[in-house]
């Protein structure tokens, strides 16, 4: 019997973009029989792929040198076709419950971590209970922690249905975790010690209270006006800004850490900047574009966190100034706009250090602000027609289908409240002064679900989701006359906001 069809994928698996050593290339071919179907594979592709295969073709056992093997138990044959179908990047739909539970007991007893990272990435609210029991009964850490951790996210959404259909101990596992709060940054420049500027706060969003509480003091010198802000791995991040009456560019970052309560400085980019785009994406912070001494630059950078060092990456394809950004299914994507109808969406891949046009929008005078990412969509926000930015319009970019969706209606952005748009599960939240509003998103349409009081300072404002510990925010205990070290500022910076 042949391998079943229907999932874009060829019998014949050949992977033809690896450079090998003579031995891998002259490995050759392997028929793999699963239940009733048999699938003709290179060797090489199974042993870059899978640390099950890996392990056989090195064990020297009888098995390693048989043209034929039969995979008997623990595999079926849907969830070992999604699996090399994964593993070509072909990206299949896995949706029906027996698919989802056949390719969770695939990527366990075969070993492939790319298909675990793809489970981990498909998880929303539709697949999330399944694949946490299924991940609890196959022993697949990682997706049974991304699920657990989707459904404390939603847990309201998804109460009803999880007490009915997981067992009590998955339900407590993932209660004890915490959700991610929705946390706000005023913009400031930086400060003087003496002044003890109460503007200068982070704040999150108690959902229980429906308030605004302090969450910690930015650092003296750390300026979030024209700075650059993300999250990676439940660390803050805040990149250069700048500081002065000239607005000169601060050349230091700074990284808080809410588990401990901390902040630590970390040097600034190798081409100092503000008015950038600053993404976090799998250990990794991106610095693109932005404003050098008036003019608008191309260049881009990338921080790794392990080794702490910058280093140039590919130009973006044109200059650009706070783009919006998004991530969607770990695939990076980028706002560019082309005056006087076009927003461009380009794709920034790592791996291959290249940006590539991913779709464009074409809309009378509006372009795309702001940008955020749910499931395999991408809601743009822009300007309504003639300038209007107190009713916003919104579309959707699906990167699978590749399709474009007109969201209906406006959108209230009473000073910008649109563009502080965060996801978290199936929920939008926004916020200004006078008020937070979390939406529903649905088919379609983005519906208000409640309202809650507004941020607590007036101004601008930057958002981000981060986890707090569940026992509240943590203060450090510091020395009254610890300071932060401040790695790679110049005499400069440190000499004029001592003075300011």
């Amino acid at each position: 019997m042949e391998a079943p069809e229907g999932l874009g994928i060829s019998q014949d698996i050949n992977d033809e973009n690896v450079t090998l050593g003579r031995e891998e290339r002259e490995e050759g071919w392997l028929r793999v029989k699963v239940e009733e179907s048999w699938f003709t594979v290179e060797r090489r592709f199974l042993r870059r792929h899978s640390d099950y295969f890996r392990a056989l073709f090195h064990s020297g056992m009888k098995e390693s040198k048989q043209e034929e093997i039969h995979l008997k138990d623990g595999v079926h044959a849907r969830g070992f076709l999604i699996a090399l179908a994964v593993c070509r990047e072909e990206n299949p739909p896995i949706s029906e419950p027996d698919e989802l539970v056949d390719a969770v007991e695939c990527a366990a007893f075969l070993q492939i971590a790319q298909l675990v990272q793809h489970l981990c990435d498909i998880i929303d609210s539709d697949n999330c209970l399944l694949l946490y029991h299924a991940a609890a009964i196959f022993g697949l850490r990682r997706v049974f922690h991304s699920a657990a951790l989707f459904l404390c996210d939603a847990f309201n959404d998804l109460k009803q249905e999880a007490e009915s259909s997981i067992s009590e101990e998955l339900l407590c596992y993932a209660q004890t975790l915490s959700p991610a709060s929705y946390v706000a940054i005023g913009t400031h420049t930086p400060s003087v010690e003496m002044l003890n500027d109460s503007f200068r706060v982070v704040c999150f969003l108690d959902e229980k209270q429906g308030e605004w509480k302090h969450l910690t003091n930015l650092p003296t010198l750390c300026s979030t006006s024209m700075a650059g802000v993300a999250v990676l791995d439940n660390r803050l991040y805040i990149v250069g800004g700048i500081y002065g009456y000239g607005k000169d560019t601060v050349d230091s970052s700074f990284c808080y850490n809410p588990e401990s309560g901390v902040w630590s400085a970390f040097a600034g980019p190798q081409q100092p900047r503000c008015d950038f785009t600053l993404i976090g994406h799998e250990g990794q912070l991106y610095a693109i574009g932005g404003e050098v001494q008036k003019r608008i630059i191309s260049t881009a950078e990338r921080y790794d966190i392990a080794k702490g060092e910058w280093t140039f990456i590919q130009r973006a394809p044109r200059p650009l100034t706070s783009a919006a950004c998004a991530v969607a299914r770990r695939r990076v994507f980028v706002c560019f706009w082309k005056p006087p109808n076009t927003t461009d969406i380009y794709e920034y891949i790592p791996l291959k250090d290249e940006w590539k046009l991913t779709t464009t929008m074409i809309r009378p005078q509006s372009y795309g602000h702001c940008m955020v990412a749910h499931r395999d969509n991408l809601y743009v926000m822009r300007n309504g027609p003639c300038d209007d930015f107190l009713r916003c319009l919104m579309d959707c970019y699906n990167i699978t289908t590749g399709q474009w969706t007109a969201m209906p209606g406006h959108y209230i952005n009473s000073k910008g409240a649109l563009f502080t748009a965060k996801i978290r599960g199936d929920s939008a939240f926004t916020v200004k002064h006078m008020l937070t509003l979390e939406y529903t998103i649905a088919a379609n349409v983005w519906k208000p679900r409640r309202q809650m009081k507004g941020f607590p300072k007036s101004g601008s404002l930057w958002t981000c989701l981060l986890r707090l510990p569940k026992s509240g925010p943590v203060t450090p205990k510091l020395d009254a006359e610890q300071e932060i070290p401040l790695s790679g500022a110049s005499e400069g910076f440190v000499d004029t906001t001592q003075h300011l």
